[in-house]
């Protein structure tokens, strides 16, 4: 049994590689597809570029992640809303249907206070694409905690059209997967798929190497009617050649083909 549910991988899973070298990686591997990270990499945000290596590698970009980093917040403009309707623009040329976005943070106070509204404006604008709000984590330094998202870490404590659910941050905010999955409901509509331990940090671990329910999350999403995409979004940075990094990145990929065809039903 196949999974209908396509396999992204993320740019972001190939750091320090440039974005060029995620398209090779997904072809040599048998992804289904690629979500391009928006950041400083001029690649990243050339939709001639992009459309290019996609022909070239035969491998269709699916989802566009907005540049919502720290270091990503001048790129394009330092306005943003500008960043977030570039991303969509960049994602309708390319023939993505998601866009994954962050909640703001809470230095952002003009975006945070109109983030909603805004959302629901630009979806208005870009009707063939779902921004998906990602949930995050609160930051843990100096043994203090805080949480540096407006109005929270949590979208589904204010409630959009359309959600990210990331299991590595689900770890670092030690919330449990399955239930907030159950909250989103049927709003989910794009999987960030890395592990963790709980350890009040963003680890993105190759899916089965943390304590998070990946697979059992993976498993589940048939029975939710999930219609979305799953993204590999894992840290290879610290891999000690580029065959590490491809034996980590296959690792994902076999794990969620073998749960997602693995489905299980939704307990009501």
């Amino acid at each position: 049994m196949t999974s209908a549910v396509p396999v992204l991988l993320s740019s972001s899973s190939v750091f320090p590689e440039p974005t060029s070298a995620t398209f090779q990686l997904a072809a040599e591997l048998g992804y289904d597809g690629i979500e391009v990270m928006v950041w400083t990499d001029a690649v990243s945000r050339d939709a001639g570029a992009l459309a290019g290596l996609a022909e070239h590698y035969g491998v269709p970009v699916l989802s566009v992640h907005a540049p919502c980093l720290l270091v990503t917040q001048r790129v394009w403009s330092p306005d943003p809303w500008v960043r977030l309707r570039r991303s969509a623009e960049l994602a309708q040329e390319l023939g993505a249907s998601t866009v994954v976005v962050h909640p703001p943070f809470t230095w952002q106070r003009d975006y945070a206070r109109t983030f909603s509204e805004g959302l629901a404006e630009i979806g208005e604008r870009f009707p063939g694409i779902r921004f998906a709000v990602e949930n995050m984590f609160p930051v843990r330094m100096a043994r203090r905690e805080f949480v540096p998202y407006a109005p929270g870490w949590d979208p589904t404590d204010t409630g959009y059209a359309a959600y990210t659910l990331d299991l590595s941050h689900c770890a670092a905010s030690r919330t449990d997967a399955l239930a907030l999955a159950d909250r989103m409901g049927p709003n989910l509509a794009h999987v960030h798929l890395g592990d963790g331990t709980g350890e009040h940090r963003d680890e993105h671990l190759v899916p089965g190497r943390g304590n998070q329910p990946c697979g059992e999350l993976l498993a589940s999403l048939a029975g939710r009617g999930f219609t979305g995409s799953v993204a590999v979004e894992v840290a290879t940075r610290g891999a000690a050649s580029r065959s590490a990094r491809e034996a980590d990145l296959r690792a994902a990929l076999d794990f969620a083909r073998e749960h997602l065809s693995a489905a299980t039903p939704v307990q009501a």
